[in-house]
């Protein structure tokens, strides 16, 4: 059984003084609810596609698995919009923690960053390498957002591309944007994907939450054609991220650890210490 992503409905189009009666489509959106070891854990609202990708990307990001051999098996029943999940042990599933706010004070700066408790387990500082020139940020924004047939039919999806300088390695959409993420990550950990020079495109605005997908993930620099939020750009500071927005033609922004911006790395590389003089022999 295929679920539809998008259905047809009979609309009237308004411009300037024009009314056109036409057919439209529109995004779907579909339940799944996720049971681990027959434990009823969340329902994600989602684009009914990558499923199993969804439901391991999810489960890593709430730190109930770390790696995807943890997960001996995961049945999608489509028609109920279920996903039974059976891991090889007992995972930390506390649901008094989903909702809990952590507060823990940034490096040492005296100011506070909010994580919920699961974030603040699983959203560890990227040691990524990667490098991109301003040119490959522009390229890579520009094939994320022609990559995705649904998003130009409905325009009602997020998109979400992992990406090296090379290109598109894959894309996932979703009407929700956290769920697009999820399904990389479902996709990296299935795949067993090397993320060290990896970049995520991402189709909607920088927030404090795309950060933490990022950083539980592990890729070290996002790319946006929006804005981002200060939360945002203090959590990337904190986490290691390169965050550029507002990527559009030949103009893009970097917010947070310009050191993977081929560009900047010169700039603003640490500088050399004075060499030590020499000590003068007594006489």
């Amino acid at each position: 059984m295929e679920l539809p992503i998008s259905e047809t409905r009979r609309i009237y189009r308004f411009q300037g003084d024009t009314i056109t009666e036409l057919d439209d489509e529109i995004v779907t959106e579909y339940a799944l609810t996720v049971f681990v070891n027959e434990e009823e854990l969340a329902t994600l609202v989602c684009t009914p596609t990558d499923l199993e990708e969804l439901t391991t990307g999810f489960l890593a990001s709430e730190g109930i698995v770390r790696r995807a051999d943890q997960i001996v098996a995961i049945t999608i029943d489509e028609r109920q919009g279920f996903a039974y999940v059976e891991t090889n042990g007992t995972p930390a599933i506390n649901q008094q923690f989903y909702n809990k706010r952590y507060i823990a004070s940034c490096c040492g700066k005296g100011r506070q960053s909010f994580y919920y408790f699961n974030d603040a387990r699983t959203a560890l500082p990227v040691t990524s390498d990667t490098v991109l020139s301003a040119a490959d940020a522009g390229r890579l924004m520009r094939l994320m957002q022609t990559s995705s047939s649904t998003f130009h039919e409905t325009g009602g999806v997020h998109n979400a591309a992992l990406c090296d300088a090379g290109g598109i390695v894959a894309v996932r959409t979703d009407v929700g944007r956290h769920n697009a993420l999820d399904k990389l990550y479902g996709y990296c950990l299935r795949g067993g994907i090397a993320l060290h020079d990896k970049a995520i495109a991402f189709s909607g605005r920088i927030s404090s939450e795309i950060v933490l997908k990022a950083a539980k993930i592990g890729v070290g620099i996002i790319l946006s054609k929006s804005a981002p939020t200060m939360l945002a750009l203090q959590m990337a500071d904190e986490l290691g991220i390169t965050a550029v927005g507002f990527i559009r033609g030949d103009k893009l922004n970097v917010y947070s650890h310009p050191q993977r911006i081929a560009e900047l790395a010169q700039r603003t590389a640490p500088s050399a210490p004075e060499p030590a003089a020499e000590a003068t022999p007594p006489e």
